[in-house]
C-alpha cells in the first residue's frame, strides 16, 4: 500500500483532501502533519517563506522517515519551499497548485487570481508567470484578495466564508477567462456557483492529487 504525507497550514484543508485522496486513489494510506502557526506568522512578517523553510523541510524529512512514498505541500502561501524541500528527501515532493498553474496558462491567456489571504496571492502570481514564460506564453492577471472570508472562516463562520467568496468569484470571473482559486480551502466553494460558469474556476486540489496519483505510477 502506497503511503501519502500531505502537510497543511490549517486544519480546514484535512478532511478534504484525505476524502479527495481516497477517490483518486483509491487504497492510498493517508497520514497529515498540520502546523497552523504557518499562515499567522507569515501574516505578521509579510510572507517571508525563508522564516518557515526550517521547520517545514523538517516536516517533510520527518514524513519521509514515517514511511510516505510521495509527499504534498497543501498550501500554496509555502508553495515555493516545495522546490528547496526536494534536495533533502529521495521522496517525490508535489506542490499542490502547481499542475493548476500549468493548466491555467495552457487554457486562458486573461487570468483572475482569487486568494482570502495575501501571502498566497503573491506566490501564485509568480507561478502562473513562470508557467507561462515555460510556454512562452503571454498572460495577463487580475488579481483579488477576499480578506473577509477568511477572517469568517477563521472565526468558525464557514458557510460565511463561501458566501462572502462565491459573490467576489461570481463578479471576478465576469473580467476574465478564467479564474485560479490560489488556495485549496477555497475549492468547495465552486459547486456552489451557478453550474453554467463553473468550468470557468480551477482549484488546486484536484489536479494536484491527480499529479499525485501520476507520481505514484497509478
Amino acid at each position: 500500500m502506497s503511503r501519502l504525507a500531505i502537510i497543511h497550514t490549517t486544519a480546514v484543508t484535512v478532511q478534504p483532501l484525505k476524502a479527495l485522496a481516497a477517490e483518486v486513489i483509491p487504497g492510498i494510506d493517508v497520514f497529515n502533519i498540520v502546523d497552523d502557526s504557518i499562515l499567522p506568522q507569515l501574516a505578521e512578517n509579510g510572507g517571508d517563506i525563508d522564516a518557515i523553510e526550517p521547520r517545514w523541510v523538517k516536516y517533510v524529512i520527518i514524513a519521509e522517515k514515517i514511511g510516505a512514498d510521495v509527499i504534498l505541500n497543501a498550501c500554496s502561501s509555502v508553495g515555493e519551499l516545495t522546490a528547496r524541500a526536494r534536495t533533502h528527501v529521495r521522496v517525490p515532493v508535489v506542490r499542490i497548485d502547481e499542475p493548476m498553474a500549468e493548466e491555467a496558462v495552457r487554457r486562458a491567456a486573461r487570468l483572475g487570481i482569487a486568494a482570502t489571504l495575501p501571502t498566497t496571492l503573491h506566490p501564485t502570481v509568480r507561478l502562473l508567470k513562470e508557467k507561462a514564460a515555460d510556454r512562452d506564453a503571454r498572460i495577463s492577471l487580475t488579481p483579488v484578495v477576499v480578506d473577509e472570508a477568511f477572517r469568517r472562516l477563521s472565526a468558525g463562520d464557514a458557510a460565511g466564508h463561501d458566501a462572502v467568496l462565491a459573490k467576489a468569484l461570481t463578479e471576478l470571473v465576469g473580467q476574465v477567462d478564467l479564474v485560479v482559486l490560489a488556495q485549496a480551502s477555497m475549492a468547495r466553494v465552486v459547486a456552489q456557483l451557478p453550474e453554467g460558469i463553473r468550468e470557468r474556476f480551477l482549484a488546486s486540489p484536484p489536479l494536484g492529487m491527480q499529479r499525485v496519483r501520476a507520481v505514484l505510477g497509478f
